[in-house]
């Protein structure tokens, strides 16, 4: 099943996610046979990074939760709200 993440930046949390960015890459880099999609929302004004939506593949919503709070920027207490939904995949299905 795919799940969808889409996790709200702290205010004032830039610091906090440039800090972590590179274990948070390391992380999907890591986890890329599940990770389908991932990248930061950006504000529209200053377009620097607000948040984070990934898609991805567990067996389970509980599996994907597991795997998402492993994530550095969610053990580095980035986020202020966090969303996560099953999620199906409509248009543009992978091969």
């Amino acid at each position: 099943m795919h799940t969808l993440f889409i996790g709200h930046d702290k205010p004032g949390a830039l610091a906090v996610r440039l800090d972590n960015r590179p274990a948070h890459l390391a992380y999907l880099a890591a986890n890329a046979d599940a990770i389908k999609i991932a990248g930061p929302y950006l504000d529209e004004a200053s377009g620097e990074p607000r948040g984070s939506m990934l898609i991805v593949e567990a067996e389970s919503l509980d599996a994907a939760k597991a795997l998402l709070a492993q994530d550095p920027y969610a053990i580095a207490g980035l986020f202020a709200s966090v969303e996560i939904r099953p999620w199906r995949w409509t248009v543009g299905v992978p091969a």
